[in-house]
C-alpha cells in the first residue's frame, strides 16, 4: 500500500461548490491531521466558514468543527480548540476517545465547577456538560471506575461517587475515594464535605473479613476529629459488636489526638443498662479506659520488654573506642543506647558503665539523664520513681554544683516517658516551672511540659510558659517557644501566633527566635491554606531564622498531602534563599510532604543530592532518611551510599543518620545493603581519623538501624494510614539536633513498635500461634555482632644449640628430602624420621575418598560415597508458626494469616489491604505514585473472637520490670557509693602480640663454640 505523502488533494475538495465534496473531504482529513497538521493549518480559515455555514447538513457542519478543533490543539492554541470541540457536538463524543481535547474538557470543566461552588452560580457550557456526561457514563459503563471517582472528586460531583457504590456495592471504591480525598491537596472545608459524605455510604462494620474497611473508616474519624460521628458509631457498637468496639477504640488511639479522644471519653453514655443481654457500663469503662492510651502503652512496653534484642556488643565497642570526655562522643553514645533500648525499659548497659556514665558534665549530663525518658518511655506509672533521684526536691533546685542539669533533663525525661497520655504530670511539670528560676532547669521542665502536653490546648499552660519567655533567658526561652506550639498544637490560633511573632521580631536571642519560629509552625500542624498567610509573611522576613520558620510551617500545614503548590515553593527556595540553613531545611522538608509516597523521593532529591552546596546535600540526606524510614527502599539506598564518602563531614553525618532510618528492621535477606552499612558504621567508629561530626552520624545511624531492641520501625503514618501526628512532631524536633543536641531524643516519638497483639474481650492475651507465609530468613532478627578473637600466638619452642656438623649435615639433606618427596621417591609409610629441627613434611599422598589437590577430583572409597562433598543443607521452610506478641515488621503483614481451625480469629483483617500501586488517576488527583505497602495498616493490637468459650484458656504473663531508681550519674555527677567503678576489664585488640597468660621460657643455657672445627 502505497503511503499518503500530502493532503493536497483532499484539500481541493473542500473548493468544490457541491456539499457532497466538502462533506467527504472533512471526513477524509480528520484522520489525516496527526500527520498533516501544518499543511492543513493553511486552509483553517476556510474550515471554520464551512462550520459556520447554513449550506451544509448538521453532520458535516460538525465534522468540520472537530476539523478545526484538531488543527487548533496541534497549533498550541487549546482555548480555540476546546471551543470548537464543544461545538463539534455528537462527533466530537463518537471520537473522544482519542481526541486529544478530552482532557482539557475535563479541566475546564474543574474549573468551572470550582467557580460555581466559590460564587453559587451556573457557569458551566450545557454543550461541555452534556460531553462531561458521557465521558462518565462510558467509564462507569467499561469499568473505569476510579477514573470516574478522581474525575468526580475534582469536579464536586459526589453524585457520580454515590451512583458508582449503589451500581457495584464495592467498599474498596469507597476507601479509594476517602484516600484521595485525604491526601490530595483539597481544601479544609471541602475534604472534611467529601469525608462526611462517603462516612454515611460505608456500611456498618461487622465481625470478620465484612469489616475490612474498618481501617477506612478510622481514618476518615481521625481527620474530621468529630466526636458527633465517633460516638454514635460507638453506641451501636457497644449493643451488637462489642468486640469491634474494643478494636475500634485502639485503633482512635493509634492516630487519634490527645483532645479529641478526651472528648469522646466525655460524650460516651455514663448510665448502666443492659442491651442484648450486655453489661453496656462495663464495657464502656473499657471503652474509657482503652482511650486514655496507657492501655495500648502497657502493651506495647511488655511487647519490646519481652523481645528485646539489642545488641549490647555493639554498645561496648562504641564505647570503647570513643573518648568518653569528649561531650559530643558521650552524647552520640548516650542517643545511641536510648534509641537501641527506646521503651524496653532496660538500662543495663547504663548500670554496668556508671563509670563512664559518671563522666558526663554539663549539657551532657543533660542528655544522659534525659535518655532515660527514653528508655523507659511509656512506663508512667513509675516514672516519677525512676527519675526521683534526679528531680528538683520540694524546696527547690539543689545547691550542688552540676545538679541543675541533671534535674533539667529528668523533667525533660519525665515528659517523654509520658508523651501522648501526660495529663498526670503536666501539672506538677507546670508547677515546678513556675517555682524553680534556673534556666537549665527551666528548660528542662519547658520541654517535658510541652512533649506531655502535645496538643492538650491548655490555655493554663501557655500561660506559664509565656511568663518564663518574657523572662528573655535564652536557654529557657528556647524551649518554652517550642512548647508554647506542642501545646497549642493544630489550633491555628490567632492570638498566641500574633504574640509570639511579636516577641521574635523584638528579642535578640537567635535561641529564643528559632525556638518560637518553630512553635508557630506546630501551631498550623495540618491547616492547609489557612496557613498560606503566616507563611508568606514568614518567607517575607529578613531574618533567616524567621524565614527557617516559614518553610517548616508550609511543610507542616500540608504534611503528608503531596500537594504540588507546596513542594514547588519548597523546591524553589532550596535553590534560590541566601541562608545556607533555609536552604536545608527546605530540602529535609520535603520529607513532610511526601512520606506516603516514598518512591517519589529519590527522584526529586537526586538532583539536590549532587547540588554545589553542602547544606543542600545534607538536607536531601535527611529528606531521603525520613520520607523512606523504615521501607529499606533501594533507589534512596543507591543515592545515600556515595554520600557517605562526601568531602565534607555533615554530609557524611546526614547519610549515616538516613541509612538507619531507611534500613530500621530490615534483613539482611531483604535488603542486600544492610550488612555493607553495618560494616561501614563500626569501621567509621573504630577510625580514629574520621572527622567527628561523622563518626556522631554513624553512632546515631546504629542507634536508628536497631531501635526499641530491633522491634520497632520509623513511621509517619499510623496504622490505618492517617499522619502519625506524635511521630511527625518527633521527627521535626530530631532535625534540630543541629543545633541543639537534646532535641534528638525526640526522635523515639517517631518509634512504632511492630507486632502483633492479641487480646480476648477481657482484655487478656491468650497463647495462640499465627502463620507467616514467607521464608523465615526473609524477615528475620540481623545476626548479633560477634566478638573478635585473640590472637594467641603458638609458644615457640627452647632453642637448642646444634654442633656446626649436623647443621651443615641438614643443610645438605633438606633439599635433596624436598625433591624426593615431591617425586614420590619415598612411599608415604618408609619417609625417615625427622628429628630436632629437621621440619617434617606433610603426607600429600591421596587416601580413600580424598580430594586431589591438582584436579580436585573427589577419589571414591569403599563405601562409594564422597566424602568430600557437604552434607546437603536442609531447604527453608516456606512458611513459619510465631506465638502471640511476636515482631511482625509492617513488609510482612501481608504474609500473615491465622489457622481456619484456630481458637482464635480476629474481629477485623491483619492488613489494611489499601494498595494502590501502579494505579494512575485519571486527573490528576495525584495518587499515581506507588506507596509502600507496609507503611501504615495493619498489625498492632487485635482483639480476637474466642470460638470456644467454654474451654479453659491459658494466657500471657506479663511481669512488670523492676522498679529502681535508675542508674547514672547522681546529681553530683559521680557513680553510687555501693558500686564497685574501679574494676575494668583488659581491653583485647588486634594488636595484642603476646599472651599474657602463658608462663615464661627460661632462658637458654650457656655453651661454647668450638671454633677449632670449622673447616
Amino acid at each position: 500500500m502505497v503511503r499518503q505523502s500530502s493532503a493536497a488533494g483532499v484539500l481541493a475538495l473542500l473548493q468544490e461548490p457541491d456539499p457532497v465534496f466538502k462533506q467527504h473531504a472533512l471526513k477524509a482529513l480528520n484522520p489525516l491531521v496527526p500527520q498533516f497538521w501544518a499543511e492543513i493549518s493553511e486552509h483553517i480559515a476556510l474550515i471554520e466558514s464551512l462550520y459556520e455555514s447554513d449550506d451544509l447538513p448538521k453532520d458535516a457542519r460538525d465534522f468540520a468543527a472537530l476539523l478545526a478543533s484538531k488543527v487548533y490543539y496541534f497549533l498550541g492554541e487549546y482555548d480555540e480548540a476546546l471551543s470548537f470541540a464543544l461545538g463539534a457536538g455528537n462527533a466530537f463524543q463518537e471520537e473522544a476517545r482519542n481526541h486529544v481535547s478530552e482532557t482539557k474538557a475535563i479541566d475546564r470543566y474543574i474549573q468551572l465547577r470550582a467557580d460555581e461552588q466559590a460564587e453559587g452560580k451556573d457557569k458551566v457550557d450545557p454543550r461541555l456538560q452534556s460531553i462531561i456526561e458521557g465521558i462518565f457514563g462510558r467509564c462507569i459503563q467499561e469499568g473505569e471506575f476510579k477514573q470516574a471517582i478522581g474525575i468526580a472528586l475534582e469536579s464536586h460531583r459526589l453524585d457520580i461517587i454515590s451512583t458508582i457504590y449503589s451500581r457495584t456495592r464495592d467498599i474498596s471504591l469507597l476507601s479509594y475515594a476517602m484516600e484521595a480525598a485525604a491526601d490530595t491537596g483539597f481544601s479544609l472545608k471541602y475534604r472534611d464535605y467529601v469525608l462526611r459524605f462517603l462516612y454515611n455510604l460505608f456500611p456498618e462494620p461487622t465481625i470478620g473479613e465484612a469489616s475490612s474497611h474498618l481501617h477506612s473508616v478510622t481514618r476518615l474519624l481521625v481527620t474530621l476529629s468529630d466526636p458527633s460521628l465517633t460516638v454514635p458509631l460507638f453506641v451501636s457498637l457497644v449493643s451488637k459488636e462489642k468486640l469491634l468496639a474494643y478494636q475500634f477504640a485502639f485503633d482512635l488511639v493509634e492516630g487519634g489526638s490527645q483532645d479529641f479522644l478526651d472528648s469522646i471519653r466525655d460524650e460516651l453514655p455514663e448510665d448502666m443498662r443492659y442491651d442484648y443481654g450486655v453489661n453496656t457500663k462495663e464495657v464502656y469503662d473499657k471503652i474509657r479506659s482503652i482511650l486514655t492510651g496507657k492501655e495500648s502503652v502497657k502493651l506495647y512496653r511488655e511487647f519490646l520488654r519481652r523481645n528485646n534484642q539489642t545488641d549490647l556488643l555493639v554498645l561496648k565497642t562504641t564505647k570503647e573506642i570513643l573518648e568518653p570526655k569528649s561531650s559530643v562522643y558521650h552524647t552520640a553514645l548516650t542517643l545511641q543506647n536510648a534509641f537501641m533500648h527506646a521503651g524496653t525499659t532496660s538500662d543495663i548497659f547504663l548500670r554496668e558503665n556508671l563509670e563512664w556514665l559518671g563522666l558526663a558534665s554539663n549539657w551532657s549530663k543533660f542528655s544522659a539523664t534525659a535518655a532515660l525518658g527514653v528508655i523507659h518511655k511509656g512506663y508512667f506509672e513509675q516514672g516519677m520513681t525512676i527519675l526521683g533521684p534526679y528531680l528538683p526536691q520540694a524546696g527547690g533546685e539543689s545547691n550542688v554544683q552540676g545538679a541543675n542539669y541533671s534535674e533539667g533533663g529528668a523533667l525533660y525525661a519525665l515528659g517523654l516517658i509520658n508523651a501522648g497520655c501526660g495529663s498526670d504530670v503536666t501539672g506538677y511539670l507546670r508547677d515546678t516551672l513556675k517555682s524553680v528560676q534556673g534556666e537549665t532547669v527551666q528548660h528542662g521542665a519547658a520541654l517535658g511540659l510541652g512533649v506531655a502536653g502535645m496538643g492538650s490546648k491548655s490555655q493554663e499552660s501557655f500561660e506559664e510558659l509565656k511568663n518564663v519567655l518574657f523572662t528573655d533567658s535564652a536557654v529557657a526561652g528556647e524551649a518554652c517557644g517550642y512548647a508554647m506550639g506542642l501545646i497549642m498544637l493544630g489550633t491555628a490560633a490567632e492570638e498566641p501566633v500574633r504574640e509570639m511573632l511579636q516577641y521574635a521580631r523584638e528579642t535578640q536571642h537567635e535561641k529564643i527566635i528559632r525556638g518560637l519560629a518553630m512553635g508557630i509552625a506546630f501551631i498550623f500542624y495540618g491547616r492547609q491554606e489557612q496557613a498560606d498567610a503566616i507563611v508568606k509573611e514568614l518567607l517575607a522576613e529578613k531574618d533567616p531564622i524567621l524565614r527557617y520558620g516559614g518553610v517548616y510551617t508550609l511543610a507542616l500545614a500540608y504534611t503528608g498531602t503531596s500537594n504540588n503548590d507546596a513542594v514547588r515553593k519548597l523546591l524553589h527556595i532550596a535553590v534560590s534563599d541566601t541562608s545556607d540553613d533555609v536552604r536545608r531545611a527546605a530540602v529535609t522538608s520535603l520529607a513532610f510532604l511526601l512520606f506516603k509516597n516514598p518512591s517519589q523521593v529519590p527522584r526529586i532529591v537526586q538532583l539536590l543530592s549532587e547540588s554545589y552546596n553542602a547544606h543542600v546535600r545534607c538536607g536531601a540526606t535527611l529528606a531521603l532518611g525520613i520520607a523512606c524510614a523504615g521501607t529499606g527502599l533501594q533507589d534512596a539506598v543507591e543515592i545515600l551510599e556515595p554520600m557517605t564518602k562526601d568531602s565534607v563531614d555533615f554530609v557524611r553525618q546526614g547519610a549515616f543518620i538516613a541509612l538507619g532510618m531507611i534500613l530500621v528492621e530490615q534483613s539482611e535477606a531483604s535488603s542486600p545493603s544492610l550488612a555493607s552499612t553495618r560494616a561501614k558504621y563500626t569501621k567509621v567508629i573504630t577510625d580514629k581519623h574520621e572527622d567527628v561530626m561523622a563518626r556522631f552520624g554513624a553512632a546515631i545511624g546504629q542507634g536508628f538501624i536497631d531501635a526499641g531492641g530491633r522491634n520497632a520501625t520509623i513511621s509517619l503514618q499510623s496504622r490505618a494510614g492517617s499522619a502519625n501526628t506524635s511521630a511527625i512532631v518527633g521527627m521535626v524536633l530530631f532535625c534540630q539536633f543541629w543545633y541543639w543536641y537534646p532535641l534528638a531524643h525526640c526522635a523515639s516519638l517517631a518509634f512504632s513498635p511492630t507486632g502483633i497483639m492479641g487480646l480476648t474481650g477481657d482484655l487478656k492475651a491468650p497463647k495462640f500461634d499465627f502463620v507467616s507465609n514467607a521464608k523465615p530468613s526473609l524477615f528475620a532478627y540481623p545476626s548479633s555482632t560477634k566478638p573478635p578473637r585473640k590472637r594467641q600466638l603458638p609458644r615457640l619452642p627452647q632453642l637448642s644449640c646444634l654442633r656446626p656438623q649436623r647443621l651443615r649435615r641438614a643443610k645438605r639433606k633438606r633439599p635433596l628430602r624436598r625433591r624426593c618427596y615431591g617425586i614420590g621417591l619415598y612411599p608415604s609409610g618408609d619417609k625417615p624420621e625427622v628429628k630436632d629441627t629437621e621440619v617434617e613434611m606433610k603426607d600429600d599422598s591421596r587416601k580413600d575418598d580424598d580430594v586431589s589437590p591438582m584436579t580436585q577430583s573427589v577419589t571414591i572409597g569403599e563405601e562409594g560415597k564422597a566424602s568430600g562433598s557437604k552434607p546437603a543443607r536442609k531447604a527453608e521452610p516456606s512458611f513459619e508458626t510465631r506465638p502471640n506478641f511476636s515482631r511482625v515488621t509492617p513488609a510482612q503483614l501481608a504474609y500473615i494469616s491465622f489457622p481456619h481451625n484456630s481458637r482464635y480469629q480476629p474481629v477485623r483483617t491483619v492488613s489494611s489491604g489499601r494498595s494502590f500501586k501502579g494505579t494512575k488517576s485519571f486527573s490528576g488527583v495525584g495518587l499515581g505514585a506507588e506507596k509502600y505497602s507496609g507503611g501504615g495498616g495493619g498489625g498492632g493490637i487485635l482483639i480476637l473472637s474466642d470460638r470456644q468459650p467454654n474451654e479453659e484458656a491459658e494466657y500471657l504473663e506479663f511481669t512488670e520490670p523492676t522498679v529502681e531508681s535508675a542508674a547514672g550519674p547522681t546529681p553530683t555527677g559521680m557513680a553510687p557509693s555501693n558500686v564497685d567503678t574501679t574494676s575494668t576489664q583488659p581491653l583485647a585488640g588486634r594488636h595484642i602480640s603476646l599472651d599474657s597468660s602463658a608462663p615464661e621460657t627460661d632462658p637458654p643455657e650457656s655453651f661454647e663454640y668450638p671454633f677449632d672445627n670449622d673447616a
